[in-house]
């Protein structure tokens, strides 16, 4: 009998078969070395152009460039530890009536006078005997020099400096006291004394001695306040700059303290208060802030509005060359001009001002002075903001029509002009009817209102009355403004370059830097001389540089250019190359590690077989 059958049904072997090929855990074949190196080396001749091309391209391209400044110069300057200002004025005293020993004995005697009257000894005045052939700067005398003649260079200069006054002492009348007489056109105070006024070789003191010196102390009072008041409130200037104002050229202990601090110049107050009362740093302050903005030139537009048809025409050419001309040609050393004209037909003023009021008992229309503000017609007189790169300042005659002359301003015993702070000047003229306004005419305008607006839209002290006095005072007082200015833009530049390490600093940056500082040094030697014009022209050249420096358009850009603008412009670009390359990089790790990992195991089991054996 045979046995039984047991093999499976051959309806259930496929299913069986299924089975044991699904649990059988098949592997691929294993990569040859030469596969695997190959591999390798894609990825890393990827990396390695990532790394040895693209990283310097790309740290060459985007790194910001940052040249080197003088940070600790540029600071020193800003806190006013680079320079002291002194304003030594030189004065020459002529006395061709007395013996030399006699005129020295004065001379000594006035100046001990001068230095128990003045407190702010940054601005000290130095008597000497006049030389034979002294000659004044050009400004004091004729006014109609240029700047070049000074020069921004050292070479050439004469140490002595220049010239403030002269002082000329000439037998007078008997009397009981001296006169003296300030002449307008020349820096030259005249003193009339009398032979028993002249003090003794042995005398220390004397009527004479002590009455120059109380006219000097009068004659440069205002300048000593505007300066007191420039050097306390500017911003850029600390104690090293004011220390002279205090025990001889001591720093006191008030000013060391409040040095570095940003209230430092509210501190300082109190060191000038002989110099500067509240009363006088106010008007001071009043008269700065109506005065423009300093600069090398300045454009004249001289407007004729009238709300008729005539005048239609005027000889302004003519009257500005006669009338006004020699006071720009005395300014020119401070400041250049260019000059334009115009004349608009049928100009009222805005509508916003009523219509002038007749004063019967002066028999005058009147407009009120709080209407002045609104004067200007804005909107339907052509009147440019500037024209180039110079400011302009706006000369405006009105002429009303006939039905409304004379026209005043009330309640001011007939004034008929106005200074509009850091713009310009209005004058009402008041002609007789006629098509053509004649240079005589125009003469009054010219020489008196326009001029006075003039000088006090560029800064000029109102006292002494003398023209080359004023304009001398003006030279000293925009040096020492332009040179606080331009320091404190070095203060500004440093900071700004400290707290923003992201923005670029130009070449062009640090060679106006040391432009700056090169004119700066200049400026302040040539004021300590007593060179006041070598001090402008330096004070300006520095203050264009250090301008120059600060609003340098390529470094703005990068300021508004945060790190979170990079994230999204570089995520989109190095996203997709980067995740590959990171990828196979982990990829190979992993299984060289696996392949550590296998060759480790191996070597234990056949450690351990051995060990069996």
């Amino acid at each position: 009998m045979l046995p039984q059958s047991s093999a499976v049904p051959q309806d259930e072997a496929p299913a069986s078969k299924v089975i044991s090929i699904a649990l059988t855990q098949k592997r691929p074949p294993p990569e040859s070395p030469n596969h695997i190196r190959r591999r390798l080396y894609i990825i890393l001749s990827f990396w390695a152009v990532v790394i040895f091309l693209g990283l310097p391209i790309w740290s060459w391209t985007t790194s910001i460039y940052r040249a080197k400044l003088p940070l600790r110069e540029m600071s020193e300057w800003a806190d006013g530890k680079a320079c002291q200002l002194l304003f030594p004025l030189q004065i020459y005293v002529e006395a061709p009536n007395l013996q030399e020993q006699e005129t020295q004995h004065l001379i000594r005697l006035t100046q001990h006078a001068l230095d128990d009257l003045n407190d702010f000894t940054v601005h000290h005045l130095r008597l000497q005997l006049s030389p034979a052939g002294i000659a004044l700067n050009d400004t004091a005398t004729s006014g109609g020099a240029s700047a070049s003649s000074q020069g921004i260079s050292d070479s050439g200069m004469d140490n002595k400096g220049d010239a403030a006054l002269i002082v000329k002492l000439i037998p007078g009348e008997s009397g009981s006291t001296p006169k003296a007489t300030l002449e307008a056109n020349s820096p030259t105070l005249t003193v009339y004394y009398t032979s028993n006024q002249v003090p003794s070789p042995s005398s220390t003191s004397g009527a004479l001695s002590t009455f120059i010196a109380g006219q000097l102390q009068e004659i440069f009072a205002e300048e000593q306040a505007m300066l007191a008041y420039i050097l306390a409130t500017s911003s850029s200037n600390l104690s090293g700059i004011i220390s002279g104002s205090n025990n001889g050229g001591q720093a006191t202990s008030q000013n060391v303290q409040t040095s570095g601090g940003s209230n430092g110049r509210d501190s300082r107050m109190p060191a000038l208060s002989k110099s500067l009362s509240p009363d006088v740093a106010a008007d001071i302050a009043r008269r700065l802030t109506r005065s423009a903005k300093y600069a090398p030139t300045y454009h004249l537009t001289f407007s004729l509005f009238t709300p008729t048809a005539s005048p239609s025409s005027w000889d302004i050419e003519s009257a500005i060359e006669v009338h006004l001309q020699p006071l720009l040609d005395s300014i020119s050393p401070i400041s250049n001009f260019t000059i334009d004209t115009q004349i608009q037909l049928y100009a009222r003023f805005s509508p916003s001002v009523p219509d002038p009021e007749y004063n019967a008992d002066t028999q005058q229309w009147t407009i009120h002075k709080d209407h002045l503000s609104g004067f200007i017609n804005a909107a339907e007189w052509p009147l440019s903001p500037s024209i180039g790169t110079a400011p302009t300042l706006n000369f405006i005659l009105y002429i009303p029509s006939p039905a409304s002359t004379p026209l005043v301003i009330a309640s001011t015993s007939g004034k008929t002009s106005w200074l509009i702070p850091q713009w310009g000047g209005v004058t009402i003229l008041n002609p007789a009817p006629s098509s053509h306004l004649a240079s005589s005419t125009l003469r009054t305008p010219l020489q008196t209102l326009i001029s006075t607006q003039l000088l006090a839209l560029l800064g000029a002290p109102r006292t002494p009355a003398s023209l080359p006095l004023k304009l001398a005072t003006l030279t000293r007082l925009r040096s020492a403004t332009l040179l606080l200015s331009a320091s404190s833009t070095l203060g500004a530049l440093a900071r700004l370059t400290l707290a923003l390490p992201s923005i670029p600093i130009p070449v062009s940056v640090a060679a106006n830097v040391d432009r700056t500082l090169v004119h700066l040094q200049r400026a302040c030697a040539a004021l300590r001389d007593g060179r006041f014009h070598a001090a402008l022209e330096n004070a300006r050249v520095a203050e264009d540089a250090a301008e120059k420096a600060f609003f340098e358009k390529s470094m703005v850009g990068q300021v508004y250019f945060p790190d979170e603008h990079k994230v999204a412009v570089y995520l989109p670009l190095l996203g997709p190359v980067g995740v590959p390359l990171i990828i196979a990089v982990l990829k190979e790790a992993g299984r060289a590690w696996w392949e550590w990992r296998g060759r480790r195991r191996l070597g234990l089991g056949e450690a351990k077989g051995e060990e069996g054996r």
